[in-house]
């Protein structure tokens, strides 16, 4: 499987010419020049920003040509509309179980005791702002945020919900096309192809948008954090952890493969989301890799775009650990049955908020206003000034999270080649998403095409396309 066609053997690349290694080596250097020279790496935020920014221009027109090929090429819409239940379930399972792990651990580390502090209500303004912006539609201005105003409006706002809802309803019309519908679902193929091209010359400015984000994130708050609030970090750390290798660890062994060995696959987008706290930077690699890992792509293109709103696995934990630990600062207790409330009011929210700026921290900020009585607004303060450190803990473990939901879903789907999986997961260098990436976008495609390099790559394309 990873010999060329001649039978030559695959020569191993050097780790120098990975993705991953510059990726690591550009976070310890953000790290060091955060630590080394703070008021400078606190001004480095944009070249992170400018990396993200980046690959969002892509992102939306990906999903849409991703899904609609995936549905449509389906053929059978009542095919599609199971794979749909299937992966809503399995997302409100999943959700409801990290909102529940994060009320356990924060009941039982209980962070926030005899901290005694007195918020800081102008610190919390600007996101109890935003909260009551977010909240101010309740679920009719969320099923109404679902349309976009017009059929470019969702793609030039970046709405991925609305992307997703707009792909779903035209794989719906070209499905019901015949033949010349197949001419559509060509033509969208194809641009997804130019799509992936421009991403894969944007992953070149991956290390310095993961280096910018280090720096800025050391820069300006790693003094506060050190000497303040690292308990509660830690507790979240550890939770995120035991969400993932726990739970999901149990969920992917029920779906006959190892989550350790599916966390060290994913390592290069791990690696990159570490260092940008955006999972979105990593979005159209994802939709590559794990279809080259044996989903199809219909179960690929429907899951995780819908995932990156639905299934915030992170998010859901960081939400009820941080309201009680605000609680537990501020001196006041919350009952069972508020938690519970709670845990329901966030099962919905959580979902209402994606695509909102800084979601994690607006949508509790909107929580805490639903629960005034019991557990104060203001405190959101405490928080904030963390607030990026655990972004980074809440976007690893939701890629991690919809990773593994595809696997499940495409399991379930009977759209999962099982042993491709485990042979890609025991030898993670047989899917080269660079490869794939150049294989997508036609030959000729980047400054490398046609040299050795690329002939070298060229075998762990071949097993990504068996089924």
């Amino acid at each position: 499987m990873g010999g060329t066609p001649d039978g030559v053997t695959k020569p191993r690349r050097k780790f120098y010419r990975h993705l991953y290694f510059w990726v690591l080596a550009a976070i310890a250097l953000g790290v060091l020049v955060g630590i080394g020279f703070p008021k400078q790496a606190a001004q480095m935020k944009w070249l992170a920003d400018l990396f993200v920014n980046l690959v969002k221009i892509v992102i939306a027109p990906t999903i849409f040509c991703t899904v609609v090929v995936g549905i449509a090429g389906l053929g059978n819409l009542a095919k599609a509309g199971g794979l749909a239940l299937r992966t809503i379930g399995y997302f409100t399972a999943m959700t409801s179980v990290a909102l529940a792990i994060g009320l356990v651990v924060v009941n039982v580390l209980r962070p926030g005791d005899g901290l005694g502090i007195v918020v800081n209500e102008k610190a919390a303004a600007e996101t109890i702002k935003k909260a009551g912006e977010a909240e101010a539609g309740g679920l009719t201005g969320f099923i109404l945020g679902l349309i976009p105003k017009s059929f470019l409006g969702a793609f030039t706002d970046n709405q991925l919900i609305q992307v997703l809802v707009l792909a779903v309803l035209v794989s719906v019309a070209v499905a019901g096309m015949g033949e010349r519908g197949r001419r559509v679902v060509d033509a969208l193929d194809t641009t997804a192809k130019v799509m992936f091209g421009v991403i894969k010359v944007v992953m070149y400015a991956a290390p310095i948008g993961a280096f910018g984000g280090m720096a800025f994130t050391v820069g300006k708050y790693g003094n506060e954090v050190l000497t303040k609030l690292a308990y509660l970090m830690g507790a979240f750390y550890l939770t995120c952890a035991l969400f993932v290798f726990v739970v999901l660890g149990v969920v992917s062994r029920l779906a006959g493969f190892s989550v350790v060995k599916f966390v060290r696959f994913l390592k290069d987008e791990l690696l990159i989301v570490l260092g940008t706290s955006s999972s979105e930077s990593v979005l159209p690699r994802v939709l590559v890799k794990l279809e080259a890992a044996g989903a199809q792509k219909s179960v690929v293109g429907l899951t995780i775009p819908t995932g990156y709103s639905f299934n915030l696995d992170g998010t859901c934990i960081y939400l009820t650990m941080g309201a009680i630990f605000i609680a537990q600062a501020t001196g006041h207790e919350v009952g069972i049955g508020a938690q519970l409330g709670l845990l329901l009011f966030m099962l919905l929210s959580s979902k209402g908020a994606a695509g909102v700026t800084g979601a994690g921290l607006v949508t509790l900020a909107a929580s805490l206003q639903a629960f005034g009585d019991t557990i104060p607004v203001v405190g959101i303060a405490l928080i904030v000034g963390i607030d990026r450190f655990m972004s980074e803990a809440r976007a690893l473990t939701n890629l991690v999270g919809n990773g593994v939901a595809t696997m499940v879903v495409a399991r379930w789907q009977g759209a999962l080649d099982l042993a491709r999986l485990r042979a890609v997961l025991d030898k993670p260098d047989l899917v080269d998403v660079d490869a794939l990436m150049r294989a997508e976008h036609g030959p000729g495609a980047g400054s490398d095409a046609g040299s050795g390099d690329a002939e070298a790559d060229r075998p762990s394309q071949e097993p990504a396309k068996a089924r």
